[in-house]
């Protein structure tokens, strides 16, 4: 695939690049590693939305820009470029609000989109549960109906923005009759209201983004309900293309690539800088190679839904390879630092501030989120070649 940005979107890349270093100059946030999902800043979410960035391809009678997901992508690319903490508004902006364009009621969107558009709408993610594992048609979780409400029972596990969330999105079964796949069915939820207990899921690198949710007779209203009743899963199909086909798949650890880059041009070995080994010239100029394919994957992902279509094959391509990347990514910087390499943050000794650890132990999980590899695979061979599975 070969394209060329159009100058408005060029033009469009180096405004998103002038707010980040001018934030950068102010000292508002320092780059770091999975500054989307873990980077946590109001303040900043807030003026992102005032730039209009919120919700950029949304129509323009929902507050919208109207805008080309290619320029969408154009503004994550940079975003995780720079680092930055954009994970307040993260999901309502990349899945969420697109779910309640869809499927949502006017209602919905009367009173939802405007609190995504002004970054007041922290939406956390829940649909893993235990025991379930990549089967999201597993979920156990259910939603009963009572009069004019649902009523919660069950259990949520690795709910992104959880510690965090204002709200939460989370599949539920509302037929628990009905074939696994079917009897599921989608809501968006104030976590203000009585019944809902939340508890922080530390991972090894020590961040709290994650969370664990229980649901204990939690009373909800019908409006909660988005789309048709126990429709959900095939719902879902769709938004989980746009889950995994996100830049945040490749360049989530972006800051740790480019670091280490200097790392190896500044730091010397024996009067020579690092960057003049050639094993070490090799391991980061095939990063280099991979970075591109895996970007250029993952615009086309871009390409094919502003042609109106579904990019269920090429999002679970871009997603497999890109995190393929950030593994190797971290392999390999924790070669190039050595026993450095193990040093975490805030120590005197911690090269390019302790991200390759960070990084290293952070993208052993990089290959089940949104997916586990071997089910995207099979997605690829499936739906993409035509492959039955049966030799």
């Amino acid at each position: 695939m070969d394209f060329r940005f159009t100058k408005e979107q060029e033009k469009f890349r180096q405004e998103v690049r002038g707010f980040l270093e001018e934030e950068l100059r102010q000292g508002n946030f320092e780059p770091s590693c999975d500054a989307w999902i873990q980077g946590y800043s109001p303040e900043f979410t807030r003026k992102v939305a005032q730039k209009g960035w919120i919700g950029l391809t949304w129509p323009e009678e929902y507050g919208g820009q109207g805008h080309s997901n290619v320029d969408r992508f154009i503004l994550t690319e940079e975003m995780l470029r720079y680092g930055a903490p954009a994970a307040c508004h993260w999901f309502a902006d990349r899945q969420i609000g697109g779910s309640i364009l869809r499927y949502g009621t006017e209602e919905q969107k009367k009173e939802l989109l405007p609190k995504i558009l002004r970054g007041e709408a922290y939406i956390g993610l829940g649909m893993s549960e235990p025991e379930a594992g990549s089967d999201l048609a597993a979920v156990k979780t259910r939603a009963t109906e009572d009069g004019d409400d649902y009523i919660l029972d069950g259990q949520k596990m690795w709910t992104s923005c959880g510690m965090f969330m204002n709200y939460i999105y989370l599949v539920a079964r509302t037929d628990p009759e009905a074939p696994k796949h079917r009897g599921i069915s989608e809501f968006v939820v104030d976590v203000s209201l009585p019944g809902i207990t939340i508890t922080p899921t530390i991972d090894i690198t020590g961040s709290q983004a994650w969370a664990e949710v229980f649901f204990d007779g939690m009373r909800i209203p019908k409006k909660c309900l988005i789309g048709e009743k126990n429709r959900g899963f095939y719902q879902i199909v769709n938004q989980l293309a746009y889950e995994r086909a996100g830049l945040e798949r490749l360049m989530a650890n972006y800051p740790l690539f480019d670091a280490i880059i200097k790392f190896a041009k500044e730091t010397k070995r024996m009067g020579k800088s690092l960057s003049q080994d050639r094993l070490i010239r090799y391991k980061l100029a095939q990063l280099q190679v991979e970075f591109e394919i895996g970007r250029l994957l993952t615009y086309r992902v871009a390409l094919v839904i502003d042609k109106g279509s579904t990019p269920t094959v090429e999002a679970a391509m871009a997603k497999a390879y890109s995190t393929t990347f950030e593994q190797h990514l971290a392999s390999t910087a924790m070669e190039i630092l050595g026993l450095y390499g193990q040093v975490t943050a805030g120590s005197k000794w911690v090269p390019i501030l302790g991200m390759a650890p960070h990084s290293y132990l952070g993208s052993k999980g990089y290959s089940l989120q949104a997916g586990a590899s071997e089910v995207l695979r099979n997605i690829v061979a499936e739906r993409g070649l035509g492959l039955s599975g049966k030799l």
